[in-house]
């Protein structure tokens, strides 16, 4: 069987204030392309279809124009909710979408009741694990723990013990939407940090042939059998080095694993450039970037008069400008974005109490609560879209 791995559309995201609207909808033309023209069996979507919980009208008219599009192609599709989605509001009508073979699998109860596929070699069990907030779903899976290893755990324990009585060669796939352990992130992921912890380890899927993953947006592999497909477009210039693409997955008849990454459109390239003003409106070398979206990170001893205006002239397609002085030794003075950057939600209150305190930084208890307060927030955002 011939699967196609994809996750994290994010349908209605903007870039830097620049709309990614028609970038989308070339992606899912070519999405649809790849199905066509590479004898694709099954589509696996792993999470974050929209960007938020409501997302503005022309998204959810773009993916309903996907919809009938994959279920005009007949090839079953299979979708499940990501943190970015409302799994209330993604999974309307789910039940009757599922006869034009769409699945949406936005329940985590029946996260053991699996999509049938079937080729020349038997069935092959399809098994949607939507996003599993922790809180929110512990007592569903009678974890004694509210995090993310426990639910996902939990609920891999239903996965085999389904499987356990399909016929003997019934192969297996898993769609999950989580950070599992040996995953690299980006700056345009949005934390999933439960208790101090975010991944959970590779092994909590044991005994499936194929995990598709969704959440982190760059495309890798954890192992032969679970991968990331990564976002078919970049969020962030974090991203500046991402080669975004899909997983054209071959599932042999013994359950073996080959995997083909197929390329995304490219809308406009990435570039994160860095000088000061003069070298990079002077440097030939820099050439190649000129219709590429740039950030730009100036480190003038002082700030040029209009730097945006300039350098619009030369790249007129800068979106985020950054201002790092170079400073002498000694001077160690960073920008607070600077300081702010690639740390948690927790790292940064517990920073500020530091501050607070004349450097002296909050002790395990003071720690707990934190930690607390960050996941109640987080729980209270969970049961207000479920309430919604």
């Amino acid at each position: 069987m011939r699967f196609l791995h994809t996750s994290d559309w994010h349908l209605g995201r903007s870039f830097h204030r620049v709309s990614m609207l028609a970038a989308q909808a070339a992606f899912l033309d070519h999405l649809v392309t790849t199905v066509r023209e590479r004898d694709v069996d099954a589509v696996l979507v792993a999470g974050d279809v929209y960007d938020r919980a409501v997302p503005p009208l022309s998204a959810v008219e773009l993916f309903d124009e996907a919809l009938h599009r994959l279920a005009a192609v007949g090839v079953p599709t299979v979708m499940i909710s990501g943190n970015h989605d409302s799994a209330r509001r993604l999974g309307v009508g789910a039940g009757l979408i599922e006869r034009a073979g769409i699945h949406l699998r936005t329940d985590p109860a029946v996260c053991d009741t699996p999509v049938l596929l079937s080729d020349a070699h038997g069935e092959v069990a399809c098994y949607g694990l939507p996003y599993l907030e922790p809180a929110l779903v512990k007592d569903e899976f009678k974890t004694d723990k509210a995090h993310h290893e426990a639910v996902i755990g939990a609920a891999m324990d239903r996965v085999r013990a389904d499987l356990a009585t399909r016929p003997a060669g019934t192969r297996s796939l898993v769609l999950a939407h989580a950070f599992v352990a040996g995953g690299e992130e980006s700056e345009s992921e949005r934390d999933i940090t439960v208790g101090g912890v975010s991944a959970v380890p590779a092994g909590v899927f044991h005994g499936v042939d194929y995990v598709a993953l969704g959440h982190l947006h760059g495309c890798q592999t954890i192992s032969e059998r679970v991968r990331y497909s990564g976002s078919p477009l970049a969020y962030s210039f974090s991203e500046t080095h991402h080669r975004k693409s899909m997983w054209l997955v071959d599932l042999g008849a013994d359950g073996g694993i080959t995997a083909e990454r197929v390329d995304c459109p490219v809308p406009r390239p990435l570039a994160r450039l860095r000088g000061s003003l003069d070298e990079l409106l002077d440097d030939p070398a820099l050439d190649v970037h000129e219709q590429s979206f740039v950030e730009a990170t100036l480190t003038d001893a002082v700030r040029p008069a209009d730097p945006m205006a300039r350098l619009t002239e030369r790249f007129p397609h800068t979106l985020s400008l950054v201002f790092e002085p170079e400073r002498t030794e000694g001077d160690a003075v960073a920008s607070y974005a600077q300081r702010l950057r690639g740390r948690s939600d927790q790292q940064i209150a517990e920073d500020f109490v530091a501050h607070v305190r004349g450097g002296s930084g909050p002790d395990e208890r003071e720690r707990t609560v934190l930690r607390g307060a960050f996941d109640d927030v987080r729980v209270d955002d969970g049961v207000r879209e479920v309430a919604g």
